[in-house]
């Protein structure tokens, strides 16, 4: 593939391509800026996004207006403890050929074969069901008897999970929980923005979103934020920030049973790099990585016996890894 190269006037395009997608999203959903960053973010990296957050937030309207901005395909599955991996995946039908007089097995594809994939709710299916989703997200391919069946691109799962009711749900295991590119903290809205939420949601005032990006703008964009270049310093710094995790004589070490993985470093980079981008800057700095810290992170940090039983959460930890670490040695 030819690499692209990273001019100054198409980094200027890009930034102002990516803000114009925030501006249309924003046109239906109140505030919620650093939330709609962070699902772009991972859109232009080629990742995956676990949303946490309590029901009515706007989760699902944000996913349905991404969509509808950036003119691509989506399809929603609301996971529930009886679905099946075939209701995912696809299955198997005895088809009948009109021409030749006579049946034929062919594949009917399921929801999972789109570019934008809502999985609402994907903690209450059981790990069977969840794991159906593996494969999709780490090859961007599903095998089905034994042939492995590409997904259009640009292709990324969108999950989403309460916090609250935990009876009746499935934890996602870590190897899941890993191939997520960022978890993303859905917060509560302000007074304000709850006031501006109810002017546009009781009233006969309806926004429309229009398209304004293309699925070849994205994958282009995706190769030129991939291509960004990051200094030995900053690897460096990312390096050590993982390893930080692991580390068993620091005050918070006693928190964390398990560190991040090196996904998490590749996240941290690439989420680095299109922080970097939508700053207008060509190169990555300390604190884009310090930005993409807690999303890349929170979720690749399993919290030890005591961490759960002082109620301490991963980005108390990630703070405290952050203040500990220097940029430079």
């Amino acid at each position: 593939m030819e690499q692209k190269v990273m001019t100054e006037k198409k980094l200027e395009q890009i930034k102002l391509d990516i803000l114009n997608v925030m501006n249309q999203m924003q046109r239906v959903i109140v505030g919620q800026t650093d939330v709609l960053t962070e699902i772009l973010a991972a859109l232009f990296c080629n990742g995956h996004v676990l949303l946490e957050g309590v029901p009515g937030l706007g989760k699902t309207m944000m996913i349905r207006s991404l969509g509808e901005c950036l003119s691509l395909s989506s399809s929603r599955i609301q996971f529930t403890p009886d679905l099946m991996p075939a209701d995912i995946i696809g299955t198997n039908t005895l088809v009948q050929n009109e021409i030749k007089n006579k049946y034929e097995i062919k594949f009917q594809k399921g929801p999972v074969f789109t570019q934008i994939l809502l999985a609402d709710e994907i903690n209450r299916a059981t790990p069977k069901t969840q794991s159906a989703l593996l494969e999709s997200m780490q090859e961007s391919a599903v095998t089905v008897s034994g042939k492995q069946i590409t997904m259009n691109k640009p292709f990324i799962v969108l999950a989403t999970q309460n916090p609250l009711e935990m009876e009746g749900t499935y934890p996602l295991p870590e190897a899941q929980l890993d191939r997520f590119f960022f978890k993303i903290t859905v917060p509560y809205p302000t007074q304000e923005e709850m006031h501006l939420i109810l002017e546009r949601t009781t009233g006969n005032n309806s926004s429309v979103i229009s398209g304004v990006m293309t699925k070849d703008t994205i994958l282009e964009y995706q190769d030129i934020i991939r291509n960004v270049p990051v200094s030995s310093s900053i690897e460096d710094y990312v390096v050590r920030l993982i390893y930080s995790t692991h580390k068993k004589e620091n005050d918070y070490s006693k928190f964390i049973r398990y560190g991040a993985s090196p996904r998490g470093a590749q996240s941290l980079i690439l989420g680095a790099k299109f922080f970097a981008v939508i700053s207008g800057r060509a190169n990555v700095s300390f604190e884009d990585v310090k930005r993409a810290s807690g999303p890349a992170l929170r979720h690749r940090m399993i919290l030890s016996f005591e961490g759960e039983a002082e109620g301490i959460s991963t980005d108390e930890i990630l703070k405290m890894i952050i203040a500990n670490t220097p940029e430079s040695l």
